[in-house]
C-alpha cells in the first residue's frame, strides 16, 4: 500500500509539473503574476490554468489544423470534459492536465457545479458565433467568471472565511475573471471576428467598431476591475499580491486600447511589453501599485 500511495503521488507531481509547463507555454502576463503565489496555491492554480487552457485549444483551431472534423472536435470537447468528471468522482486520470486538476479540485472544492458551466461555454463556440445580451452573460459566466471562482476555492484552501466574506471575494473573483475575459475580447475583436468567425460583444463587429463602441465596452471592464479591487486586501497573503499583479497586468493591458483609436485595433494587437510587465511586477511587491485603499485605473499608459 505504501508503495502504491508513493506511485500516486510521483504521478501527481509530474501532473503538476506538465501543468506549469502549459501555463509558461501559454501565458506570460499571467505567468509572471502566478509567480507571487505561494508554492502549493501556485500549483493549484497551475492546474486549473491548464485545464481551461486546453479546453479553450480545444474549440480555438487546434483540432481544426490538426485535420479534425467540426464533428470531431465536438466529440473531443465531450470526452475532454467526461474525463475530467470522472477524474472529479475517482480522483485519478490518464491524462496529466485532467489528473493534475482533479487532485486540486478534489482538495480545494471544485465541482460540477462550475466545471459544467465552463464547459457549456466553450461548447457555444462550437455553435454560436454571435451574442445577444443574455447569452454574452451566460457565455462570460461560463467561460470567466466560474474560472475566478475556481481560482478563489485555491486561494482560500486552508483558510477559515466568513460566509459573509466569502461571498464578497466571491463577486471579487467573479468581476476579475470577467474583466480579464472582456479585455482580450476588446484586443482580439477582429481576430475573433476574421479567424474564428465569432463576434463576442452584442452588437458590435470590426464594421460598425467605433471610439463609442470601445469607449462603452471599457467603462465596463474598468467596473468589473474596480469590483474586483476592492476585495483584494480580503485575499490571504498567500494569493494577494499575485491576484494584484494580474489585474494590474490587465488594467494596463485597458489602459493602452483606450489609448489606441478604434480604427488601429482592427489593425494592430495590443499588447503589454515584457520591460513594462517587470516595471509593473515590481511596483506591485514594493506596494506602489495594486493593493492600494482606492487604486486608480491607469489614465495614462505605462512608457516603455
Amino acid at each position: 500500500m505504501s508503495r502504491d500511495r508513493d506511485a500516486l503521488a510521483d504521478y501527481t507531481a509530474a501532473a503538476l509539473k506538465s501543468s506549469a509547463v502549459v501555463l509558461r507555454s501559454y501565458s506570460t502576463s499571467f505567468g509572471l503574476a502566478s509567480r507571487l503565489f505561494e508554492g502549493s496555491v501556485r500549483r493549484q492554480v497551475e492546474s486549473v490554468y491548464a485545464l481551461v487552457r486546453v479546453a479553450d485549444e480545444i474549440v480555438d483551431g487546434v483540432t481544426s489544423a490538426a485535420g479534425l472534423t467540426p464533428e470531431d472536435t465536438r466529440r473531443q470537447l465531450d470526452d475532454f470534459e467526461r474525463e475530467t468528471e470522472r477524474a472529479l468522482d475517482t480522483g485519478y486520470s490518464t491524462n496529466l492536465v485532467v489528473h493534475a486538476f482533479a487532485h486540486t479540485a478534489r482538495r480545494t472544492g471544485i465541482g460540477t457545479d462550475l466545471t459544467r458551466p465552463f464547459f457549456a461555454s466553450m461548447r457555444a463556440d462550437l455553435e454560436q458565433a454571435e451574442h445577444t445580451p443574455e447569452s454574452f452573460a451566460v457565455y462570460v459566466y461560463g467561460s470567466a467568471e466560474v474560472v475566478g471562482l475556481m481560482c478563489l476555492k485555491c486561494f482560500l484552501d486552508g483558510h477559515a472565511v466568513s460566509a459573509t466574506e466569502t461571498k464578497k471575494l466571491e463577486r471579487g473573483a467573479r468581476h476579475l475573471g470577467a474583466a480579464f475575459q472582456k479585455v482580450n475580447f476588446l484586443r482580439d475583436l477582429a481576430e475573433d471576428f476574421e479567424s474564428l468567425g465569432r463576434s463576442y460583444f452584442p452588437d458590435v463587429s470590426p464594421d460598425n467598431f467605433d471610439e463609442a463602441h470601445k469607449e462603452r465596452l471599457l467603462a465596463d471592464i474598468e467596473h468589473d476591475l474596480s469590483e474586483s479591487r476592492a476585495v483584494l486586501r480580503g485575499l490571504p497573503p498567500s494569493s494577494r499580491r499575485a491576484v494584484a499583479l494580474a489585474q494590474e497586468l490587465f488594467a494596463e493591458l485597458a489602459a493602452r486600447i483606450r489609448a489606441t483609436p478604434a480604427s488601429e485595433l482592427m489593425r494592430t494587437r495590443i499588447s503589454v511589453p515584457n520591460t513594462v510587465k517587470l516595471r509593473i511586477a515590481a511596483a506591485v511587491l514594493t506596494g506602489k501599485r495594486g493593493l492600494e485603499p482606492s487604486s486608480p485605473h491607469p489614465s495614462r499608459v505605462e512608457a516603455q
